[in-house]
């Protein structure tokens, strides 16, 4: 599978109901800047994942591919059991900064996703695909995908879908991604 694609669909899916999306709501609809939050959630976003990917791919050079499969495989499956588990974020998140929307949302998006589940499959992707660039643009475009509706639409975005249909849609595509890596079936070109 393609690692650019494979990267950007795993993460939108994890991206779903996940607190940095929640963090995202919570941004837009106390500060009502879309442009410079969107630019902190994507600043952020490239950073953290790119440090993510970095030690994954350093992490991936030291083990064989058998148990790097396994490893993901593995990784996959844990999301999956993760991504049911509902995400709380602290309604009390400091919206005002001397610093403006951009670095307030930078910094705060930075910190949230650090050890989220986003973050821990760009890193095993990253271990995974020896294609640190298609990882990192993959999982940033991911994250994109779901945190610019959510800043542009605020409120109604959630009201769309029901966040807890949303998990266990993203809980499947995690678990199918778990099986298919763990029966070696993610090298292949389909």
């Amino acid at each position: 599978m393609d690692p650019f694609f494979i990267s950007t669909a795993s993460v939108a899916a994890g991206e779903l109901g996940d607190k940095t999306q929640l963090l995202s709501l919570i941004l837009a609809t106390r500060l009502r800047k879309p442009a410079p939050i969107i630019a902190g959630i994507f600043v952020a976003t490239l950073v953290n994942h790119l440090i993510a990917c970095s030690i994954g791919e350093w992490v991936g050079s030291l083990f064989t591919p058998t148990i790097l499969r396994w490893v993901l495989g593995i990784s996959f499956l844990a999301v999956a059991v993760w991504a049911l588990i509902p995400d709380k974020v602290d309604e009390n998140v400091k919206t005002q900064s001397n610093y403006g929307v951009f670095v307030l949302t930078m910094v705060t998006f930075f910190l949230a996703e650090m050890g989220d589940k986003t973050q821990i499959i760009a890193l095993a992707l990253a271990a995974k695909y020896d294609a640190l660039t298609a990882v990192v643009a993959g999982t940033t475009l991911g994250m994109m995908i779901v945190n610019i509706p959510t800043v542009l639409f605020a409120e109604r975005a959630t009201k769309w879908i029901p966040v807890k249909f949303v998990r266990i849609v993203a809980a499947l595509i995690y678990a199918i991604l778990g099986v298919i890596t763990l029966l070696g079936y993610s090298n292949m070109d389909l």
